[in-house]
């Protein structure tokens, strides 16, 4: 082995490359299909769009790359919110209102990506300083915090085992362990629910083995059959503004995999062929009904234990989660998953995404002795929690409704969250008042403080 490790695993043989490759499925799946657990996607469409769009992102990156692209997160407050939405308006499919936000959130990439090309990263990321994203992210965890508490009452012995393995894997795992903390506490916590009696295999038992894992029903094109206009456009106002955050985490993630790996994968293949990928591999999910994709931490971990950087092992990892998502059984036997379960592994989520958001400004030395960095991040916190949970703008926390700005152009019914509000007014703020001196590039610890993984 080199000093910098395998970029060639063929050397290992096709057997380890096998081993290698799933050891990597194993480190993304806990996280990965946490996300449609918690928010109510399809299983196997998640797990067959992650394969997918992470062999997209390898073809637009040239193969050079070896990440994994999961479940992003991030974008959990938001399908919370246009659910919410969508059913207080009496429509009960909300799952391709959901996907078409994500997809335009998905060309923001895209045309991230374009202005990193033509104008640079230094000049494109002082539109998109810690300042602004860093409070962003703190409010996209604590929006989340009321339903984790709500999944954790419903058993919270259960919920205290998940939260327990978690912390420990966390703390004192070593190797695997340690990367998979989320995957350990659902494990531990589901099988201590069944040896309790507290879960019920019924759908297990009457799924079928093989199927199509993609339901038409829940893709973007059954808009095309009598969609609502102004539920459209206010699952975009929900949905795109969350993709400044994520963008943010996707230019971290691979300054992370660069320096795990010894090579700048920033240069070659470029930000602008990673975010292109990124961005229409998430694209390409939602508009089948899959969540977001982001660039996965938890892989970038076991490339460091491994010290095995062949992006063919992660293809591999990719064509094994395709496989996986043909199986109906294996996705009814995750829908058996207890809520207590679910609330305990996401009560720790979503607290650390919004210690994430402290992360970013701490690590990026924000200077909060300045009036206009605090201004911006008084406005940005106080407007998106505000408008979230203001009895006066519709929050309704007994029936998890949120508050929004709701407003009519032509006659189009429009509401805006209250994160979309706040990243609008913080990236003007931040453009307008003097003493943006925020330096994209300058500091590869700050660079690196955005990831919504545990």
């Amino acid at each position: 082995m080199s000093e910098k490790g395998i970029r060639d695993a063929r050397s290992l043989g096709a057997p380890k490359m096998f081993v290698l490759g799933l050891q990597h499925m194993f480190a993304m799946f806990g996280a990965t299909v946490l996300v449609p657990i918690i928010t109510g996607l399809n299983v196997s469409v998640t797990l067959l769009f992650a394969g997918l769009g992470t062999l997209l992102f390898h073809l637009l990156t040239r193969g050079k790359v070896p990440a994994f692209l999961g479940s992003s997160f991030a974008f959990m407050g938001g399908y919370a919110m246009v659910r919410d939405y969508v059913n207080g308006a009496g429509v009960e499919n909300w799952i391709p209102y959901a996907g078409i936000g994500v997809a335009c959130a998905g060309l923001l990439y895209v045309l991230l990506a374009v202005l990193f090309k033509a104008f640079g990263a230094k000049r494109v990321m002082r539109f998109f300083p810690p300042i602004v994203t860093g409070p962003i992210i703190i409010c996209i965890g604590i929006t989340l915090s009321n339903s984790a508490i709500n999944n954790c009452a419903a058993n919270w012995w259960i919920a205290l085992v998940a939260i327990a393995v978690v912390i420990v894997c966390n703390i004192w795992g070593k190797g695997m362990l340690k990367i998979v903390p989320i995957l350990m506490g659902v494990l531990v916590s589901y099988v201590v629910a069944a040896l309790c009696g507290q879960v019920d295999f019924t759908e297990f038992h009457q799924a079928a083995w093989i199927g199509l894992p993609v339901r038409s029903s829940e893709t973007v094109f059954s808009l095309f059959n009598g969609g609502d206009a102004s539920l459209i456009i206010s699952s975009l106002a929900f949905m795109v503004p969350i993709a400044l955050a994520t963008m943010v985490e996707h230019i971290g993630d691979i300054c992370a995999i660069s320096s795990t790996v010894g090579e700048n994968f920033v240069a070659d293949p470029g930000l602008h062929r990673t975010l292109l990928g990124d961005g229409l591999a998430t694209s390409m999910a939602a508009l089948f009904g899959a969540p977001a994709n982001t660039t996965y931490g938890e892989n970038t971990g076991v490339l460091a234990l491994t010290r095995v950087y062949d992006p063919r092992v992660i293809r591999i990892a990719a064509a094994l989660a395709v496989v996986f998502s043909f199986s109906p059984k294996f996705a009814a036997l995750i829908h058996c998953m207890p809520t207590a379960t679910i609330g305990g592994v996401s009560l720790i989520l979503y607290g650390m995404i919004s210690a994430i958001g402290v992360r970013n400004v701490v690590e990026n030395q924000v200077d909060f002795t300045r009036s206009r960095n605090v201004i911006i991040a008084a406005l940005i916190i106080s407007l998106a929690l505000g408008i979230h949970f203001s009895g006066a703008l519709g929050c309704d926390t007994v029936n998890s409704t949120n508050g929004a700005l709701s407003f009519a152009v032509g006659g189009i019914s429009i509401k805006l969250s209250g994160l979309a509000v706040a990243a609008i007014v913080g990236i003007v703020l931040n453009a307008l008042l003097p003493g943006n001196d925020y330096e994209f590039g300058k500091s590869e610890l700050g660079d690196t403080s955005v990831n919504f993984k545990v």
